[in-house]
């Protein structure tokens, strides 16, 4: 049997785009927070039974919310982590594997996409 051909992609030049399902504001001091809709019949039955609010605010740290406004879909992971670099110099480091790791986490919660 033949191998396919998969071409590796390099995690690092994929482009982060906010998600469009998402809503989100910035107070007087630049701190990013998500508006996200609990919908669906699970969470219905949690906001009637356990009294779940029906909209959850996810307040950025400093860093996230420096990178939120970023995630165009146009700019790579690399070029966010080249301007995270110059605005927070050595207190973000170790910056990638930092990076790396914010980007996995919004993309898990379906915040983010990351495309090609």
């Amino acid at each position: 049997m033949k191998k396919k051909n998969i071409i590796p992609s390099n995690y690092l030049e994929k482009k982060p785009l906010r998600s469009p399902y998402i809503t989100w504001n910035t107070d007087e001091k630049g701190v990013v927070t998500l508006e996200i809709e609990n919908s669906g019949i699970y969470n219905k039955i949690a906001q009637k039974l356990f009294k779940k609010p029906k909209i959850s605010y996810i307040h950025l740290d400093d860093m996230g919310s420096f990178l939120w406004p970023l995630m165009d879909g146009e700019k790579d992971i690399i070029s966010l982590g080249e301007m995270v670099d110059e605005h927070f110099g050595d207190s973000a480091k170790p910056l990638y594997e930092r990076l790396a790791k914010f980007i996995q986490i919004l993309e898990s919660y379906h915040f983010i996409i990351l495309n090609d």
